[in-house]
């Protein structure tokens, strides 16, 4: 479970997925589940396996894009600029390497740059350096270059490039796109584990695209799935590091799977957010329970389907998302593989109807 947890995190979050552009961690999804259960996909690109079973459609879904950005235009001297698809935070660009990836699905490596502060005023200096000021070089001389040579285009996806890596404390590891490729995997070995076990219900796997955009991919997600109740696995923000309270701190690297009961994109159902925390404290699965004041998942566009559907969101706690070196606690992650599959197994008929039943 462990090997295989490392060796899935790493192919997953060296992938390339920006918005729009999943088809590699779609890929992955595919290979990793074909042999579980009957694939299908969306008008959108969101990918599915629904598992064999009788009972109530458990949805178990993580998306499967990335912050990134897109080639917007490329200057007469071969430079790049771009701009970003989902939230990033200009201070951590600056001089980070990017990987375009081109129609031809050639990939090409270039950094993130500026004008130099040698040449700035000093006041300028002071200043955080928005997008717009900023370009990729990626060693070209010309746009023909760039173009022709490079094969880049107007529109290519830019993701950042980072590789997986092993951190000096043990099971700690560093990585671009933990937000939300622990998602994704969670997705992928809570149900393998699933599908070889008696189970109360149906359970549909899904890999959802363009979350960073705005929870796009969840809305033809769900209407594609039609679930009778959802699971979310995310990669939210840690918040255990210099300028927060430790004793405030609700997503501590090794404090568990985070189980979200509030953010601005959802309040999840009260009664699957309490059968989540009993199910951990019955299994003895260390947890930490999320109110969060910002931020928001695909549970903001699940929720809403249909007639409405019961949501919780469980989450790994990943230091600096949406940047390129996120650091998560893989017990924490292998904790979110353990009350996936543990609260799936206890939603069976009466008691996914109990969780909406108010008259």
């Amino acid at each position: 479970m462990k090997e295989k947890a490392i060796s899935l995190l790493q192919e997953l979050t060296e992938a390339h997925s920006v918005p729009g552009h999943e088809d590699e961690v779609r890929a992955i999804f595919v290979d990793e589940l074909e042999d579980c259960g009957e694939l299908s996909a969306d008008r959108t690109g969101s990918v599915f396996c629904e598992l064999q079973g009788e009972g109530p459609r458990v949805l178990v879904a993580g998306h499967m894009d990335e912050v990134g950005f897109l080639v917007q235009n490329i200057t007469p001297d071969g430079f790049i600029q771009f701009l970003p698809v989902g939230g990033w935070w200009e201070h951590s660009l600056l001089s980070q390497r990017v990987e375009i990836r081109t129609r031809a699905g050639e990939k090409i490596i270039g950094v993130v740059a500026s004008r130099p502060p040698h040449f700035l005023p000093e006041a300028q200096r002071r200043q955080v350096m928005t997008i717009d000021q900023m370009f990729i070089d990626v060693g070209a001389t010309s746009r023909l270059e760039v173009e022709q040579e490079f094969g880049i285009s107007l529109g290519d996806p830019v993701a950042p490039w980072s590789p997986f890596t092993p951190l000096q404390r043990e099971d700690w590891y560093m990585a671009k796109a933990f937000d939300n490729r622990v998602g994704m995997a969670g997705t992928i070995q809570a149900g393998k584990m699933l599908s070889a076990g008696a189970r109360p219900n149906k359970i549909i796997l899904a890999g959802t695209v363009q979350e960073e955009v705005g929870l796009r991919g969840a809305k033809t997600a769900a209407v594609h799935a039609k679930p009778d109740v959802a699971i979310i696995l995310e990669g939210p923000p840690a918040d255990d590091t210099p300028g927060f309270s430790r004793a405030e701190s609700q997503g501590r690297l090794g404090g568990g799977v985070q189980i979200r009961l509030f953010d601005p994109s959802a309040i999840m159902n009260p009664r699957l957010a309490d059968l989540a925390i009993r199910t951990a404290k019955d299994e003895g699965i260390p947890h930490q329970v999320t109110v969060r004041r910002s931020g928001g998942t695909d549970a903001g566009s699940f929720h809403l389907s249909q007639n409405g559907v019961p949501c919780v969101v469980l989450g790994v706690p990943a230091r600096y998302i949406h940047s390129h070196n996120a650091i998560i606690d893989l017990n924490d992650y292998l904790h979110l593989v353990a009350l996936t599959s543990a609260l799936v197994r206890r939603l069976d008929d009466s008691t996914v109807k109990g969780l909406t039943s108010f008259l």
